[in-house]
């Protein structure tokens, strides 16, 4: 079954008060956006990788593929970035082509260190059931907050959602054909509220979204 991975990028780099969009920021020589999007073509060479990133940033995209000389870039279709990850989505989406079933990822641009092991088995189970979202431990004790103030609540019934989340082409081109709602947080959620189950798999800990300065740090000792 062929594979698509759209890449969504459409950072501003506010929280990591950079100059240049989170996405491109290079990490010990590399922009993050191209050490993810090796990341999926390391898990299959023959997948097809969707980016969808802001119009306004498309030339200073196409000028970074040249001066790192991104081997991959010839092999990558852009689609615009829109007003929302919902709206990026949608577009990228249209790249897809209706008829034969395929498998489509959505990833974040800024999670560079997602494991071949995870790719792996959310595109499996992805195969098998149509949705498949990896998610790992909460680690930290959980309190939610109340009119009254916050009540504790029990951990191991809460579960850490990552990216790429996968699923059956006809599954997601169903689900975004629901007007927009805000409480759409992922491509889980969007599925979800169309009738979807999603089933769960192990994600990896590193595979972290890199928003923040700290974060960067912490990137920079993973590579």
């Amino acid at each position: 079954m062929k594979k698509y991975a759209i890449i969504v990028a459409g950072g501003k780099g506010l929280r990591m008060n950079a100059e240049m969009p989170k996405q491109f920021i290079p990490v010990k020589g590399k922009p993050l956006l191209m050490r993810t999007i090796e990341a999926f073509v390391r898990y299959d060479e023959a997948i097809q990788i969707v980016l969808a990133l802001p119009a306004a940033q498309m030339d200073y995209w196409n000028n970074l593929c040249k001066e790192y000389s991104f081997a991959l870039a010839s092999r990558i279709k852009v689609a615009k970035g829109g007003e929302t990850r919902f709206h990026s989505v949608n577009n990228a989406l249209a790249v897809v082509p209706y008829g034969e079933e395929a498998l489509v990822a959505v990833h974040d641009g800024v999670r560079p260190f997602v494991s071949t092991e995870t790719i792996a088995a959310v595109f499996d189970e992805a195969a098998r059931s149509g949705a498949a979202v990896p998610v790992i431990d909460a680690v930290d004790s959980i309190r939610q907050l109340t009119e009254n103030g916050s009540v504790a609540k029990d951990r191991s019934a809460f579960k850490l959602v990552q990216t790429p989340q996968v699923f059956l082409t006809s599954v997601l081109k169903s689900a975004y054909k629901q007007e927009f709602s805000p409480l759409f947080t992922d491509d889980a959620s969007v599925v979800e509220a169309d009738g979807h189950p999603i089933v769960l798999t192990p994600g990896n800990r590193e595979n972290m979204k890199i928003t923040t300065p700290f974060d960067l740090k912490v990137a920079e000792v993973l590579v």
